[in-house]
């Protein structure tokens, strides 16, 4: 038996396995600012950059670098946890 992964973070859909590291990039900026109907979420913000940095987005790279420098060690292993599920169920 396998273990769904969530179909989205804080009610706005997951990226599909698909996205690229544009689209990542985006939905990054979006929980790093709080902004389309995303909620202020660090944690989320830097497992799509981290998503994004994979896929080949060089601003998501500096993005989750700044992003990482405000956030507490834990959040980050859990922001690197939570990328590492969405690729395992990508």
């Amino acid at each position: 038996m396998s273990i769904e992964p969530p179909a989205a973070i804080h009610g706005i859909p997951l990226p599909t396995a698909d996205a690229s590291g544009d689209e990542l990039f985006r939905m990054g900026m979006l929980y790093s600012t709080g902004q389309g109907g995303a909620p202020l979420d660090y944690v989320s913000a830097h497992m799509l950059f981290n998503l994004a940095a994979m896929r080949g987005s060089v601003e998501a790279k500096v993005y989750r670098k700044e992003i990482s420098q405000e956030m507490a060690s834990e959040d980050v292993a859990e922001a690197q946890r939570q990328a590492r599920e969405w690729l395992a169920h990508g």
